[in-house]
């Protein structure tokens, strides 16, 4: 048995959040609004905390997701994709009668979003009374893993749950991060970027001392463990005995959406593992880099080995505080 953990070969991480079925219109020529564009249409699924379900579980990490959808043809396709990922969702808020989370975007012919609608109705089902259902899910979890896109219900669980398990936080957006950051005291882990971690400490982070301060007021709020990531400086992270700076010398980026959602991830697989801090730091990193060296949101060839065979590839400058 692995020393903290509380079950063994059972050991789980929790993931909780909304999942998204994004539809992208792509027009082939000149876009004309008012109009039918020829061009052609791609579905997929989405969500940053299905996103990090997904890569975690590819990984071979033991993933639970409780997530809600409809008991449409959406919430269905996302159902048995998740099964084929082994991902757990069958903690999940099924609503009668209701619409998955969706997302619909119209592209024009140099890739910019000239129109988008959002969907999330379904959100609101998410209730104190469907959280006390799943106490015994929450409290088996190793680790739970939160966006902040639903602040009440956010706090609502590390108030009520706060000791039973520990809460990993993405603020996922400086807008988002704002609506938390009285919570902060109850993560162990939070992983902001350069601006969202801006908004938890007050202060603009321009240089190397702006990231280490943000880091011990985040450390001296009760955080045991923090990564703040700095785009193309690389990560910085600091616990309360280990701080520094993890960067690749050399990245390709295709499209750089789905990096943070993968680094949670690794995270995630990292912690159920028990790897060192700096071992976390360059496992997530490089399941961040593998994600935006391909167009889509998560790399269809995600796994383990892949990561590993890729962590020794790279070549890595880390410089210790």
């Amino acid at each position: 048995r692995l020393a903290g953990m509380k079950n063994n070969q059972e050991a789980y991480n929790l993931v909780f959040g909304i999942s998204i079925y994004d539809i992208f219109g792509f027009t082939n020529m000149n876009y004309r609004s008012h109009d039918s564009n020829p061009g052609r249409v791609k579905v997929s699924f989405g969500g940053v905390c299905r996103n990090i379900a997904e890569n975690m579980a590819r990984v071979g990490a033991n993933t639970k997701f409780i997530s809600v959808l409809g008991n449409d043809e959406k919430g269905k396709s996302i159902l048995e994709h998740s099964k084929l990922m082994n991902v757990d969702m069958s903690d999940s808020l099924i609503v009668e009668g209701a619409s998955t989370p969706t997302y619909v975007a119209i592209l024009d012919e140099h890739g910019e979003m000239v129109s988008a609608i959002v969907d999330i109705n379904v959100d609101h089902h998410i209730t104190e009374a469907f959280i006390d259902s799943k106490a015994s899910v929450i409290e088996g979890a190793e680790y739970m893993f939160f966006g902040a896109d639903n602040p009440e219900i956010l706090e609502y669980i590390v108030k009520k749950y706060e000791g039973k398990t520990k809460f990993v936080l993405d603020p996922v957006s400086a807008a988002k991060a704002v609506e938390v950051k009285h919570l902060l005291p109850y993560f162990h882990t939070v992983k902001p970027n350069r601006h969202e971690a801006a908004v938890l400490w007050w202060f603009e982070i321009n240089t190397v001392e702006d990231v280490r301060k943000a880091g011990q007021y985040l450390l001296s709020l009760g955080v045991k463990h923090v990564f703040i990531s700095l785009d193309a400086d690389g990560v910085y992270y600091c616990t309360a005995d280990e701080e520094g700076i993890v960067k690749p010398n050399r990245v390709e980026v295709i499209n750089v959406t789905g990096a943070g959602d993968s680094f949670i991830a690794g995270v995630g697989y990292a912690y159920l593992n028990q790897l060192s801090i700096l071992e976390t730091v360059k496992l997530a990193q490089t399941m961040s880099i593998i994600t935006i060296s391909h167009e889509e949101t998560i790399h269809p060839e995600m796994a383990v080995d892949y990561v590993k065979e890729k962590i020794d590839a790279i070549e890595w400058t880390v410089t210790t505080f």
